[in-house]
Formats: C-alpha cells, structure tokens, sequence
C-alpha cells in the first residue's frame, strides 16, 4: 500500500514539472554556490524552444516590483505540514441545530495563507466566485506579519511568525518604511494561491480604498494577468466629512475573470435584476387597490411618487416606467427602425381610423409582425393619428440588464442591520451582505456553485450567500476563512470603536466563548441563518443554514512520519504509533480528504464493523478505518463495499496472518481500490 504525504506540495517541484514536461529537453541540472548539484533550466533552450526573449535579472523591462518581492514569490510556493481539524461541537447542522456536522458550507479558523495552501489540491479549479475585504492600509490597519527579516532556511519552513507577544497580526502603521512593502508582501502570495482554486469561469472580487488601489491592480494584473480584468466597481458608500480638501465618498471592488478567454467562447455573459423593482411593484399594487382600472389616475400618481424618492433610490433609475394597462407597468418605447431604412406601410388609428404617421426612419418590425402586436395590444397609439405610435415595452420582461460598474449604496446601513441582528453594533464597518449578495448573484453562481472569502472578518459573505440561497432557490455553498483574531480594546484607540470592542466582548462572554473575531463572525452567520428561516418558514425548509467548523493546526503526524532517516532504528520501539497522541480519528480522516483531494464539504457516514469505528465519505469514494488490531472481518466488509480509496494506520491490522490476506481480500472483492496507508 502506498503512502500518503499528510502535507501540502511545494509549488515549486510541481511547476518545475510542468515546465519539464513541455520542454524535456531545456531540463539540466548546474552546481550552486556551495557546489551542490542542482537542477535547472537551461535558458539558451528554452529561448529557442518558445521563439521569443527571455530576460535575465539584469536586464532593464516593464515590470511591477518592490524590496522583498522574491521572498514572497517563495512563499506562495513553499510547502507547509499542517492540517484542518474538525470541530463539530462549534458546527451548525443544515436546519441550523448546533452541534450539527451535515452542513456543506465551511467555516475555517486559521491563517488564511495556510489555508490556501491546504485546500490548493481538493479545491484547484472548483471555486466559482472569491470575494475578499482585505486590510486596506490605510496605517491603522492590521497585516498578517509575514517575517521576511529570517533566513531563506527558516522561512521557508514558515509561513509566517508570531511577535514577541505570540500575535499574528500587527498594525502597519504608515510611518512604517516599509509600509507599503509589508502590505505586499502580505497580500501577494495570498492571491496567488487564490488565483489557482477559481474555476475556469471563475472570477475574484477585490474591495478596496484608494491606498492601495493602483497597487492592488498592478498585483492583480500580474497574477490574474491584464487581459482577465473585468473592471473596477466604484461604490458609492455615503459622504464623508473628514477631510480638508476632497470627500472621498467611495470604494472600489476589482473584479478579475479565471480565463476570459474561456468566457467568451462559452458565450457566458453577466445579468442581474434591477434593483429598486420591488418597490415598484409594491406601489403599483397600492395604486392598483386604489384606482382599479383607473389607468389615467395610476399614472398620475406612479409619476407623483417617482419624483418623491430620494436620490439614489434605485427605483428612480426605472422612472421611464409609467405608462400603464392592463397587463401592467410598461415604458413607451422607439418603434421605429434603428439607423434608418426600416420597412414604411400605412397603419390605421384605432380610434379615428385615419393612418398614423409613419416615423422617418420607417417601421421597427414588417407589417405582418405589426398586425401580431397591435391585435396583442402591444402597440401604444397616441390620441389621434398625428402621433407617431410607440410599443410597449414592460418591466416584467425586462427585469435583468448588464451589472453598472457605479452604484450607491449608504454604508452605514449595513452596520445598522448588522447590529440590530447582533443586539449590539459589535463589528465596525462590516461589508453590506445586499451588495455581496448582489454580485454572487450576476457573476453566474448557481447550485452546487463554491464561493469563497478568506478574509471573511463579520461572515457578510456567507449572510449574502444564504440570502441570494434563499431569494433564488439554488444551494450554493461557502467556504469562510478568519484568522482568530484577539478582540481587545487595547487594539483600538478611539472611543467609539473601544465601546465596539466592548460589545463584542460582552457578547462572547455571554455565549461563553473566546474573544475573538471568529466567535462573532459564526454567531452573526447562525443569527442570519434563523432569522432567513423565520422570516420565510415555508419556502426555507431545504436551504442549508449552517456551517462545518474546521480549525488549522500543526500536522496530525509526528516528525519521525516525514523524515524517518534522522531517526536512530533504536529509537523506533519508543514511537510505535506515528500519529500524536491528541489527535481524534475524526482528525486524521480531514488530513486524508485534504491529501486525496476529498471535499471537506462531502458527506461523511459513521459505522461500526466488528466493533470498528469506519467512515464513509461521498458514498464509498473513500471509506477509513484507523482503530487499531483490525481484523479480517472489518476488511472484508470494508472491501465488499468496493471504495475508490481505502486508508487505514500503518499499523492497524491486528496480527501478521490479516497482514498476509490484507492484498488477497481486496483482490478478491474489490482489485481496483486504492488502498493507502499512514
């Protein structure tokens, strides 16, 4: 049986093996500095090989750089033994019961640049849409504190240190020489592992401030690569009145596409409903209760109300909406051919029976079609001959229309409602779960669709996912990611943002639970959840509102496991077991779905046999045993079930004569397994 790695590759080896198998024969190998035979590239080759320069370090060209640019390529790449560990304790089930382990969305507690790099092999290429709020460095912000100040050695065996006082983050303070660097390095490697795990028809969403705008594009361009970007949605936030000089009222949300190219041959394009078209209808109904058939007066007072709204209303866009009829709200639209050199026939007036004038440009359709749509009643005539027709064009079927790239949304709102659902405002300046929702629902997600955020702070991106869920009916699932960041008034300066963290902290004792951002970001997803199930009982019965907890932390696998050759044999009777001593079987079955690219959102069934404990996961595409003195019944069970993949402890089988019939019993029932072992 083979073994399994239990750690995540080093990107590196493996782009180097791409790069191997498309050129063979550019592959050498040179000694280094210290005259160890290495690999390599041999760069006069690989030149010919692909007819175009390639530039030495040297060599001046465009290129976006800054101090330590290297090391944070390094980063991305350098492979690290860690894992994910269940908590299903801290889980909320589907129906939103705590202590439930059946949900498929993900909440996971941990640096998000390690948890990148667990789910790099299980996620690559299935992540529909990555939204990401990530510190915008504006010098009061907190960084991930990176260490690029260590040896390559030791850096590379981390992938980032703690500070003297065990924190993961540290403020970037914009006297800081290298406050723009330490943000880089930060937030770089970050995306470059993110920029793998998008789908073909993928796309990533960046909000950002002006700080770092440019310089999140230039990374981003680099990355995702210039011809993937989408645009930069500016959102209009609500006025400031803090500054000298401008008031800087907005924000901006990058937007990148996986493969633009795969997007347009597909044909795949980007619609959403128009925002404001509930307000319409509600009004409309109103007047209609009011009126009746009272057409005249339903117009009238549509029009009254339009000009009522205040601006930025997003019903006020649809204002051309008011002309009415028995069918509903419609816009008086051109009905003569665009551009000119449309047909000209001679249509009569319903009313005095003389023909209407026909537009200079003639007629939008042929005359047979014309008569369709007068008899349909589509046609809008003016009061007499003398005004040129028009069709009508309702807003029932016109509710979809290409994303604006500028839209208003106050965002003191969303703090609002955040603190109305938590009871307190205990999270300052959370992203409004409506705009979120707004893009998981035009950039094209739908059921069985993953959408990630790994800087996922309040949990707004899972908030929008249950909502757009539960508006649309489609199961799209999330994966969180926050570091446990300590929530401390010693952390803030100004008062208001002290009584914030007061809050939070009062509600995490009063839940019993640490204080940390974590704590409250899963509160405000179980709160959200409920009140999206009580508000619509009926129609939420099926819609997922929980969550699986999952919490990063060292590999469940000793030392000895990844380098047994610095071992003395001696030593080996004292480790019988390679597997630390805390860790749960529930534990070493999340490190084995990570390693065989398992999704930790499949289902996982729980069995005895022979007084067993096994796991079934996804319907027998992996089933996993790790109590020891196993028997010959459990095996054969286990193989009559025919999994894809069977693991088991090295040192499970009970005794040497189910060693010796372990092969013989899957070859018998089950040939094609893959059995692995740890």
């Amino acid at each position: 049986m083979d073994k399994l790695k239990m750690q995540t590759p080093n990107r590196a080896d493996e782009n180097f093996k791409k790069l191997a198998a498309l050129f063979p024969n550019a592959v050498t190998e040179t000694v280094d500095e210290n005259g160890v035979v290495v690999r390599a590239i041999d760069k006069d080759v690989l030149m010919q090989e692909i007819n175009t320069t390639v530039v030495d370090g040297k060599d001046e060209r465009y290129q976006f750089t800054w101090p330590d640019k290297k090391k944070s390529v390094l980063l991305a790449n350098a492979p690290i033994a860690k894992t994910l560990r269940p908590c299903p304790a801290e889980s909320v089930g589907k129906d939103g019961t705590s202590g439930g382990f059946n949900s498929e969305n993900l909440y996971i507690e941990g640096d998000n640049l390690e948890v990148l790099k667990l789910l790099q092999e299980t996620y690559l290429g299935k992540i529909k849409m990555i939204y990401i709020d990530p510190p915008y460095n504006t010098g009061n912000d907190f960084v991930y504190e990176d260490d690029f100040a260590q040896s390559t050695e030791e850096y590379l065996a981390n992938s980032g240190q703690y500070d003297e006082e065990g924190n993961r983050l540290v403020k970037n303070m914009d006297t800081n020489g290298r406050f723009h660097t330490d943000w880089l390095n930060m937030i770089y490697p970050r995306l470059k592992l993110a920029r793998d795990l998008l789908s073909d028809d993928g796309a990533i969403f960046i909000s950002i401030d002006e700080n770092e705008v440019n310089t999140l594009k230039s990374i981003c361009d680099e990355i995702f690569g210039a011809s993937n970007f989408i645009s930069e949605l500016i959102w209009a936030a609500g006025r400031k009145n803090d500054s000298k000089y401008i008031s800087v009222s907005h924000e901006y949300i990058l937007c990148y596409f996986r493969d633009a190219q795969y997007i347009k041959e597909h044909k795949i394009v980007w619609r959403e409903k128009k925002q404001g078209l509930s307000d319409i209808y509600e009004e409309y109904d109103r007047l209609k209760k009011l009126y009746g058939n009272d057409y005249t007066s339903i117009e009238k007072s549509l029009k009254v109300w339009y000009k009522s709204l205040p601006d930025g209303h997003p019903a006020k866009d649809h204002a051309h909406y008011n002309k009415v009829d028995h069918k509903g709200i419609f816009f008086a639209s051109d009905i003569s051919w665009p551009g000119g050199g449309g047909p000209k026939y001679n249509i009569k007036h319903p009313i005095t029976g003389k023909n209407v004038r026909i537009p200079s440009r003639g007629w939008l359709t042929s005359e047979d079609t014309m008569k369709i749509w007068i008899h349909e009643g589509r046609v809008n005539f003016g009061p007499d001959e003398t005004a040129v027709p028009t069709i009508k064009s309702y807003l029932t079927e016109h509710e979809y229309g290409v994303p604006y790239s500028v839209f208003y949304k106050d965002g003191r709102a969303a703090s609002k409602r955040l603190a109305a659902l938590m009871g307190e405002k205990v999270f300052e300046n959370p992203k409004d779960e409506d705009i979120i929702k707004r893009l998981v629902e035009f950039c094209g997600t739908s059921s069985d669709d993953i959408i990630l955020d790994f800087f996922s702070g309040s949990g707004t991106t899972a908030h929008a996912v249950l909502l757009a869920n539960a508006e649309q009916n489609i199961k799209r699932k999330f994966i969180m990611v926050q570091l446990p960041e300590e929530i401390s008034e010693s952390n803030v300066t100004s008062e208001k943002s002290k009584k914030v963290a007061r809050n939070a902290i009062a509600l995490c004792e009063k839940m019993g639970v640490p204080h940390n951002i974590c704590e409250i970001g899963k509160e405000r997803i179980r709160r959200a959840g409920a009140k999206i199930k009580e508000e619509n009982p009926l129609g939420t019965m099926d819609l997922d509102v929980g969550f699986r907890v999952l919490k990063c932390d060292t590999t469940n696998m000793k030392n000895v496991y990844y380098h047994p050759d610095e071992y003395n044999a001696n030593l080996f009777d004292m480790l019988e077991d390679n597997i630390k001593e805390d860790r749960t079987p529930e534990d070493l079955l999340f490190q084995v779905m990570l390693d065989l690219g398992v999704l930790l959102s499949s289902k996982i069934e729980q069995t005895e046999i022979a007084g067993k404990k096994v796991f079934n996961v996804a319907d027998n595409f992996l089933i996993a045993c790790f109590d020891a003195n196993v028997t010959e019944e459990t095996i054969t069970a286990i193989a009559k079930q025919k999994p894809y993949y069977f693991v088991m402890r090295d040192s499970s089988l009970a005794n040497d004569s189910v060693a010796a019939n372990f092969d013989q019993i899957f070859a018998t029932y089950s040939p094609d397994t893959v059995r692995k072992v740890l």
